[in-house]
């Protein structure tokens, strides 16, 4: 198939032109790319043309929780979250007991055996069970544990290799230490729901740590006198930094901060987003955890403080926007190439270049979504809640 008259995003600029796609991936783009005889053509009508957005750090949506997810739950997940221009995600795994861990885990494969009309799921990430007790969140405490290699091995083995992300905090006994091994697994370290100190945190980095969990929460704050874990991801230029950018987590102002120190290069944005995502106010669960919406809030229902987020990728997309007045062409790397690179899958995703699998999304002006394709299919939303 042929799309043309699009506005196309490419090596960072708009270019208007046409892009033919050729068994879920991109054959062709550009200003000079012609119909062929006989060839499918669809007339974008000029709108602007991105790569899909990549989500890493997501708990659900849509009514759906990961930590209770059938397969076809996940399906759900996948046609929703394509409604805000999501074209692939991770399944966020909060920590739970080894058993409903594995559960999931199984679910995501049988995910694998559906026909699909979403976006992709892309993998696992794991938040937790290795987390600091004095920064838990929304963790379960009793389920917080020490750093435990063969059992990320177990996990590991289960998912088929795709577990491709995990949080931890670095001041744990032998967390530092294990974070080579955990890569050689094929899984990215990120550093959260952590209390470390600078030096500590330094450490991590230096061993491989490439990521931040939702920067600025859940972790030790920056002081004059001691930098600490936010310090150090902030300073250091191989670390990604995720942020939240619901107007909640994270003040416009520290994330323009953060975007200061890290440059557009740096920064991943996610949604955190839990199963109220795309539903209205009401009580809903995060794990183990139950959990009140009000006015698009989410809250531990027991006081405990703020439980992930309903926000949406393309809300995301707008706030920073508005919060920056940076140009779509950088504000579009926090959804595409960062996140891609990040979990060291630039190569077929985040980008619309030859090879890349055909995964776009056509924006209006105002950056709302129009239409989602997954390898060149057009997505189907899911069935109203």
């Amino acid at each position: 198939m042929l799309f043309h008259n699009g506005n196309f995003f490419l090596n960072g600029g708009f270019v208007r032109g046409a892009m033919r796609v050729t068994e879920g991936r991109i054959a062709a783009v550009g200003e000079t790319v012609e119909a062929l005889p006989g060839e499918d053509v669809r007339d974008l009508e000029g709108q602007t043309v991105v790569p899909g957005f990549l989500d890493v750090h997501t708990h659900g949506a849509y009514g759906v929780d990961v930590n209770h997810a059938s397969a076809e739950d996940f399906e759900t997940v996948c046609r929703f979250v394509a409604t805000q221009g999501v074209t692939g995600w991770l399944c966020s795994v909060l920590t739970d007991t080894k058993e409903q861990t594995l559960h999931e885990i199984a679910e995501y494969r049988k995910w694998k055996t559906l026909p699909h009309k979403g976006a992709r799921l892309l993998g696992i990430h794991l938040e937790g069970p290795f987390l600091a007790v004095s920064r838990k969140g929304a963790m379960p405490e009793h389920l917080l544990c020490t750093p435990d290699l063969e059992l990320i091995r177990e996990y590991q083995e289960a998912a088929g290799g795709e577990i491709r992300y995990i949080t931890l905090a670095p001041e744990l006994p032998g967390a530092t230490e294990m974070i080579p091994a955990l890569r050689d697994m094929g899984i990215e370290v990120s550093l959260g729901h952590s209390d470390a100190d600078y030096v500590t945190s330094v450490r991590a980095i230096q061993n491989g740590a490439r990521s931040a969990t939702h920067t600025g929460n859940a972790m030790r704050l920056l002081h004059q006198h001691e930098p600490a874990l936010f310090g150090a991801v902030l300073e250091h230029d191989a670390v990604y930094c995720e942020i939240i950018c619901d107007g909640r987590h994270l003040h416009p102002g520290t994330v323009r901060l953060i975007l200061k120190a890290k440059g557009y290069e740096k920064a991943v944005a996610i949604t955190d987003s839990i199963m109220a995502a795309g539903l209205p106010d009401g009580d809903y669960k995060l794990g183990v955890n139950d959990i009140v919406v009000k006015d698009g809030d989410a809250q531990l229902k027991d006081g405990g403080g703020r439980a992930g987020s309903t926000l949406t990728a393309a809300t995301a997309l707008r706030n920073l926007s508005a919060w920056t007045g940076a140009s779509l062409s950088q504000l579009l790397k926090l959804f595409t190439e960062n996140p891609a690179k990040l979990l060291r899958l630039e190569q077929d995703y985040g980008v619309l270049t030859p090879g890349a699998y055909a995964d776009f999304v056509v924006l209006d002006k105002e950056l709302h979504v129009l239409h989602t394709f997954v390898g060149g299919g057009e997505c189907v939303p899911p069935e109203k809640s």
